[in-house]
């Protein structure tokens, strides 16, 4: 299973038990605190690292308020679609152990057959487009979090340049090294760990069965908490180191009105990126025991897990804008004042570095849909020269696996722009998944009539939703053909 900007979250349980449900799964032995923690760990990933950032296009007023109101509606969100892990079938009700469960659930047998196929396709195909996209996404963030270009023959200007696609790892040390003046900008070397990050995912591609491994959750949620903790405590140093707040109500200031409303739009599609967890969010509720009912524990697991998510966002978000003020960089480690300890720097991006060499694979999993093609299961077995084991290799691995890597490394060099890539993934399933499936689905299970007072009160709350979220996504497109064509 995957968050929304793509990090492996492992919530199967453990079979040693010779007991199972009543559905003929492994006995559910999840309680409140570890659905808190996997939401927590579900929604903590690199889309942290663009609040700063959000915060100084929006400014002190706009930005906070925007990160309260995305708390407010993923709790909406998470509330309404926590219904309908249970089908509306009183007689013999069924869980839906996944999101798309629950769409044909709900609505398959409520709507006509050719409307049902439209919303089961619209769900499949925007959730593998998100993990696809994220996976353009980290790619992008590891090269920024890398290395750097070094030219003593820059221009002054281009010495003191601190743009968001700088190096951070090797910028911290050639600052450390050479000094704070010394030219440690970015000069388009992200292009070659780009490359580095794919060949490095094309062989992990192969290990069998690589992202099935446990370890591999537990790691990359480690990983994820420690970078992200790390932003907020350096922010909250500079803050003190410089002795003031730095940022202002309105934020940066553009040239002309219309670049500030882009520049908005784009900020939104950051917090909305960082924010839901809709996708995992049955799988999550699908770890819990009862009694008391799932959906009694999943409401309080929101309540106190988008409180913290909420508190902790705040604070990296607005301590990184206090500390930097408009210079807020788009990847909050890149910032030029983090260049001292350089240290914890290098540890904070080796920490994304690492997570995102293990969340990628999620996405990267070939997911067999003939399940007697041979093409799909077979495997052959190669000898390795000189080692004396045999590999086994899969038709459908070797095909799926390195057209997925190449596509997205390729993708990644055209469009290397890390805070307009999270914004349109953030826009693009915001409305749909997020949103409007969840109401649809919770109206079905409540059996809510069309123009009563509460079914008027969801569509209005999914009309506002969509506005937001189309605003969003035009804005991140623009800065996207922007930063293109510029």
């Amino acid at each position: 299973m995957a968050h929304h900007d793509g990090q492996p979250l492992e919530l199967e349980l453990a079979a040693g038990s010779s007991q199972l449900d009543d559905d003929g799964h492994a006995p559910r032995t999840g309680n409140l605190w570890t659905c808190v923690a996997h939401i927590i760990t579900a929604v903590i990933g690199c889309g942290v690292l663009a609040l700063s950032w959000s915060v100084a296009q929006l400014g002190w007023v706009g930005g906070p308020v925007a990160m309260v109101c995305f708390a407010f509606v993923t709790y909406v969100s998470a509330f309404l679609l926590s219904h309908c892990y249970m089908s509306p079938d009183s007689e013999k009700p069924q869980r839906n152990h996944t999101y798309m469960d629950a769409v044909r659930t709900h609505l398959g047998g409520c709507l006509a057959l050719k409307s049902w196929k439209k919303h089961t396709w619209l769900c499949a195909s925007l959730q593998y487009l998100n993990l696809y996209g994220t996976a353009v996404a980290y790619t992008i963030t590891t090269a920024t979090c890398l290395g750097y270009s070094y030219a003593k023959s820059a221009p002054l200007t281009e010495r003191l340049k601190c743009t968001t696609r700088d190096r951070a790892i090797k910028k911290a040390n050639c600052y450390h090294d050479e000094g704070r003046d010394a030219p440690c900008g970015s000069h388009g070397d992200e292009h070659f760990y780009m490359l580095l990050f794919g060949a490095a995912q094309l062989v992990l591609s192969f290990i069998p069965n690589f992202h099935d491994m446990s370890r591999l959750s537990v790691v990359a949620a480690i990983m994820s908490f420690t970078y992200a903790s790390i932003g907020f405590g350096l922010g909250l140093a500079k803050t003190i180191e410089n002795g003031a707040v730095k940022g202002s109500i309105a934020g940066v200031s553009m040239s002309t009105p219309t670049q500030k409303v882009w520049r908005v739009a784009q900020a939104i599609g950051d917090i909305a990126f960082a924010y839901p967890y809709t996708i995992v969010l049955l799988e999550i509720q699908d770890t819990l025991k009862s009694p008391p009912p799932e959906s009694e524990t999943m409401r309080k697991g929101n309540v106190i897990a988008v409180l913290t998510t909420t508190f902790f966002y705040l604070c990296v978000g607005c301590f990184g804008y206090a500390a930097f003020g408009n210079a807020a960089p788009g990847n909050l480690l890149t910032g030029f004042g983090f260049y001292e300890p350089y240290w914890l720097v290098d540890f904070a991006n080796a920490c994304i570095v690492l997570h995102l060499l293990g969340g990628y694979q999620t996405g990267a999993s070939p997911r067999p849909s003939r399940p007697n093609n041979a093409f799909v299961n077979k495997s052959y077995a190669i000898k390795v020269p000189g080692l004396g084991v045999s590999y086994k290799l899969n038709l459908q691995r070797l095909c799926f696996r390195m057209v997925y890597v190449a596509s997205t490394t390729g993708l990644a060099l055209v469009f290397p722009y890390f805070n307009e890539v999270l914004g349109v993934l953030g826009a693009l399933i915001f409305w749909p998944l997020v949103i409007y499936l969840p109401v649809e689905m919770y109206c079905m299970q409540r059996q809510i009539m069309p123009w009563t007072r509460r079914w008027v009160a969801l569509q209005v709350f999914s009309a506002v939703c969509f506005v937001v979220g189309t605003f969003a996504f035009v804005g991140s497109v623009e800065g996207v053909i922007r930063k293109r064509l510029g």
